[in-house]
């Protein structure tokens, strides 16, 4: 499973990746998950909701490496967005929005009714890359994320009828 958004190639995460997974992870500034809980993920029935994300016009040192991934988790007809992150020197360039749009597309096909994810209220600029997908604000968690602590925002995006 692998498509191409622009020069931007989309792939289904493996244990190979974990490492970069969590380079990418510890330089975002997301709530640690690390090696072991994405290794327990991809041996659950959510893993083809797990993504990575490469630049194929990257300069060719760094043409292998990951500009950024997604994981989530279909429930009971819900999509829960744990995390997504894009390496700096790859954000503002489509890396995030590809990936969004691809997980978006894996749910329409699972039938799901409704994504959620939580987001820092401080990131604004997370916040409009996921209203450009069309998620809207619908709650607030006060203190949801720690170091620092910062209430949540919690997003959500109807993708189809009950």
């Amino acid at each position: 499973m692998e498509s191409r958004a622009g020069e931007i190639l989309i792939t289904r995460m493996t244990e190979h990746d974990l490492l970069e997974v969590v380079e990418i992870e510890e330089g975002s500034g997301l709530s640690r998950w690390g090696w072991a809980a994405y290794y327990a993920e991809l041996q659950g029935v959510n893993r083809d909701l797990m993504l990575i994300a490469r630049v194929a016009s990257a300069p060719i040192i760094e043409h292998q490496r990951i500009a950024g991934y997604i994981v989530a988790r279909e429930s009971a007809g819900e999509l829960h967005i744990n995390n997504v992150a894009v390496r700096d020197q790859y954000r503002r360039r489509g890396v995030g929005s590809a990936l969004l749009t691809r997980i978006v597309e894996a749910a329409r096909r699972l039938k799901v009714q409704v994504a959620f994810l939580e987001v820092r209220s401080g990131n604004l600029a997370a916040q409009a890359l996921y209203e450009k997908i069309g998620f809207k604000a619908i709650a607030r968690r006060p203190d949801y994320y720690s170091d620092p602590r910062e209430d949540a925002v919690v997003m959500s995006l109807t993708l189809g009828e009950p």
